[in-house]
C-alpha cells in the first residue's frame, strides 16, 4: 500500500521567497517535519520564470526594496509505501528511487540478502526505459557510529548497488556517479528509530525521458 504526495509548483513573484512546499493533507514536504539540504549536483532545475519589471508600480516596494531573483521550484511528486522501505519522488526532471539498507543488507553489512536484487532490476529496468545516460548511486546511514564507519558503509552499499544495477542497464554509455555520504543529509529525525531506519538508505536518481 502506497500514499502519494504532489507538491504543486511554485514561483518566487514580487521578490516573495517560497520555502518549501507541502503534502496535500500534511503539515511539512518531508518526512518527520525535517527539511533536508541536498548532495551536491541534484538542487531543484527548473528554469526561472519570465523577468519582473522592478521598476513595475504594482509592485509596490518599499522605499529602498529590491526584488530577491526570480525562482521557479520543481514540482516534485513523493511515493512512500506504508512501512517507509521504499520511496520514490519525481520532478519535472528526474526520478529518484530510495530504498531502505534493511530491505537489501544485513545489519552492518554491504552484502545483498534474497530479496534485494530483484528490487535493484526492477529499478534498472526503469532506466533502460527512460534512455537514461546518467545514474547516480547514493549511500546514506543514520548518525549512530563513528562519521568514518558510515562514510565507508554507505559507499559500499552504494558500490553494490550499482553494480547490481550494471547488471540489467542495457546502455553501455550510462556514467554512474557513486558516493557514500555517511549520516550527512538525513531525511528523516535521527532521534527516533523510524527515522534513523529511512535515513539507513540508497538513493538511485536518474533523468526522466523527455519524450
Amino acid at each position: 500500500m502506497t500514499k502519494r504526495h504532489r507538491f504543486p509548483a511554485a514561483t518566487a513573484v514580487a521578490g516573495l521567497v517560497i520555502a518549501g512546499a507541502h503534502f496535500i493533507g500534511a503539515t511539512s514536504a518531508y518526512a518527520d517535519d525535517v527539511t533536508p539540504s541536498v548532495p551536491p549536483g541534484t538542487e531543484p532545475s527548473a528554469s526561472a520564470p519570465t523577468p519582473i519589471k522592478t521598476d513595475s508600480p504594482g509592485l509596490k516596494l518599499p522605499q529602498g526594496g529590491i526584488l530577491a531573483a526570480p525562482k521557479v521550484l520543481d514540482m516534485v511528486e513523493v511515493v512512500e509505501d506504508i512501512g517507509g522501505e521504499e520511496r520514490r519522488q519525481e520532478t519535472n526532471q528526474t526520478v529518484m528511487m530510495a530504498l531502505q539498507s534493511e530491505v537489501m543488507f544485513p545489519e552492518d553489512s554491504a552484502i545483498f540478502n534474497a530479496q534485494a536484487a530483484a528490487r535493484i532490476q526492477a529499478i534498472a529496468q526503469e532506466i533502460n526505459s527512460q534512455k537514461a545516460t546518467t545514474v547516480r548511486v547514493f549511500g546514506f546511514t543514520d548518525d549512530q557510529g563513528s562519521y568514518e564507519h558510515g562514510k565507508e558503509l554507505s559507499k559500499k552499499r552504494a558500490d553494490a548497488v550499482q553494480a547490481e544495477l550494471a547488471k540489467t542497464v542495457t546502455n553501455p554509455a550510462v556514467k554512474f556517479d557513486v558516493r557514500g555520504y555517511s549520516e550527512d543529509y538525513p531525511i528523516a529525525d535521527n532521534g527516533t528509530e523510524e527515522g534513523r531506519k529511512k535515513n539507513r538508505r540508497v538513493e538511485i536518481t536518474f533523468p526522466r525521458s523527455s519524450k
